[in-house]
């Protein structure tokens, strides 16, 4: 091994099941990972088939497949990712595919979201032009923005503390923070320069958490 390579021990807690126990199958054997990946993934294709119905949406099988083994994979790693290592935490597909709290569907719905503002509104994120002042006058504009430019540190932290669930709260807040300001703040509808000032920081939103996620070796959707 290099001198240049420094080696770290980490512990980490138990996975168990939601009876309180170490995480095994019914006959006691050890779950295999793609075993729980595959069942993750069938979670995720049901929630998404009844949200199609309830919505009356037609997808091809393809996007249906696509969103399904994305959200159903990336539920498992966030769900792991997000506790903290040391402690043990309780297994449940219900509230890691959840589309509220700290999960990874969470996060990546407030990505998709903020992609359809620029699909409704045909906007091209990268061709907003330049040299555009943020205006932060309304108090969740002023609390996103403001929150925006904590990931370096928060990035550093982690690296320093090699704690990856720090990286996940910042990214439930920063999901949190912009939801509130989408529900308070027209963007689309906004007279300018306030629009496109609101459209810098969606777009500033939404790199930040792809950022982030794909630290967590998450990849994120355009549409869910």
């Amino acid at each position: 091994m290099p001198d240049t390579v420094e080696v770290t021990h980490v512990p980490f807690g138990l996975v168990k099941g939601e009876d309180g126990k170490k995480l095994k199958t019914r006959s006691g054997e050890t779950i295999k990972l793609k075993d729980l990946l595959n069942e993750a993934i069938n979670y995720a294709r049901k929630d998404l088939e009844n949200r199609l119905q309830s919505e009356e949406r037609k997808e091809s099988e393809d996007f249906i497949n696509n969103v399904a083994q994305t959200v159903g994979i990336s539920a498992v790693k966030y769900a792991d990712l997000s506790q903290n290592r040391s402690s043990d935490y309780i297994f449940s597909y219900d509230k890691m595919l959840a589309l509220q709290g700290n999960t990874a569907p969470y996060m990546l719905y407030a990505y998709a979201r903020i992609q359809s503002i620029s699909r409704e509104g045909n906007i091209d994120y990268e061709n907003l032009g330049e040299n555009i002042q943020i205006i932060l006058k309304e108090d969740t504009e002023m609390e996103l923005g403001k929150y925006l430019l904590q990931l370096s540190e928060t990035i550093k932290e982690v690296e320093k503390t090699l704690l990856p669930n720090r990286l996940c709260d910042y990214l439930y807040e920063l999901s949190k923070k912009f939801n509130r300001f989408y529900e308070n703040c027209p963007v689309l509808k906004s007279e300018e320069p306030t629009k496109t000032s609101r459209l810098l920081l969606c777009d500033l939103t939404a790199k930040t958490l792809k950022l982030g996620l794909s630290l967590l070796g998450i990849s994120v959707l355009e549409r869910m």
